[in-house]
């Protein structure tokens, strides 16, 4: 099941509002285009600025528009483990078919503190928790040994590993083993990360090139190596366009361009600068979605 291009998906904003129907429309067209798996209220669907009534409406707009043709692995972090089990536990019973967990920001725990947060998390749920190691954001990194202790809990299915580090997959499937699912959180790593043993990527990119970046995955699950690093070199330039400044914000202006949404953003995100602006816009035409 949690294989391939999982889109972190974006959240459509209308006049400071959730814009329901451009994000149940964004959902269908995701999935027309073949992606392998959704995940809403991640840091691309903007969470932290959510209030959880918001939040969880997003999710069930999610699970409503998926209709069970594809996971949707629901974003329950928070950085007070009550509110994490209070926004599992709703997602859970909405429908979700798995969760991410967002190491905790901000308070910085200790691995003791990580282990007791997840755990505490694992045994208020009934579904496949995955773990979101972002120390970039975060400012705490999960140890190989605190993810093996969590491996060993009945619901603690694997991991969203945004590190960076491509010795990491090859690290934790020695410790851990294989049945242990490993994603990217970092586009440009994509194939490399399948190389050293993971079974695909949560992408941003995914948002505005959903098929593309479902081909490189299935290339590459069908042996076709050079269909894979093929895709993969076209895209670069667009997975450094989507970062050129804090996500998600070059993916909103990516998709206002698009008409996928209006672009809006909440604060404390802005509008991208003009220099950046002029980055997304030669990526995209790079690939083709600009004139």
């Amino acid at each position: 099941m949690y294989k391939g291009s999982f889109v972190a998906l974006l959240t459509p904003f209308k006049n400071g509002q959730v814009d329901e129907a451009a994000f149940q429309s964004f959902v269908e067209w995701q999935i027309q285009q073949g992606t392998n798996g959704l995940v809403p209220c991640g840091t691309t669907g903007e969470s932290p600025t959510l209030s959880v009534k918001e939040h969880m409406r997003v999710i069930e707009l999610c699970i409503e528009a998926a209709q069970g043709r594809l996971p949707v692995m629901a974003g329950t972090g928070a950085n007070a483990t009550a509110e994490a089990i209070e926004l599992s536990q709703m997602a859970e019973k909405a429908g979700a078919d798995s969760l991410l967990h967002v190491t905790p920001y901000y308070n910085k725990p200790s691995q003791e503190g990580l282990y007791q947060h997840y755990k505490a998390i694992n045994d208020a749920v009934g579904i496949p928790i995955f773990i979101y190691n972002v120390p970039g954001r975060s400012a705490v990194n999960m140890s190989l040994d605190t993810m093996k202790r969590l491996a060993e809990l009945p619901n603690i299915a694997g991991v969203k590993d945004a590190t960076g580090d491509l010795e990491r997959p090859i690290e934790v499937a020695r410790a851990i083993g294989s049945d242990f699912c490993q994603l990217t959180g970092e586009d440009g790593t994509a194939i490399p990360f399948r190389a050293a043993g993971g079974s695909g990527c949560i992408s941003v990119t995914g948002n505005i090139l959903p098929a593309l970046c479902a081909e490189q995955h299935a290339a590459w699950d069908a042996g076709n190596i050079a269909r894979a690093q093929e895709i993969q070199k076209m895209l670069i330039p667009v997975h450094k366009a989507m970062f050129c400044e804090t996500n998600p914000c070059p993916v909103k202006y990516a998709s206002k361009l698009m008409g996928l949404s209006t672009g809006e953003l909440r604060l404390p995100l802005v509008e991208i600068t003009d220099a950046s602006k002029a980055q997304v816009q030669a990526a995209l035409k790079g690939v083709g979605l600009l004139c």
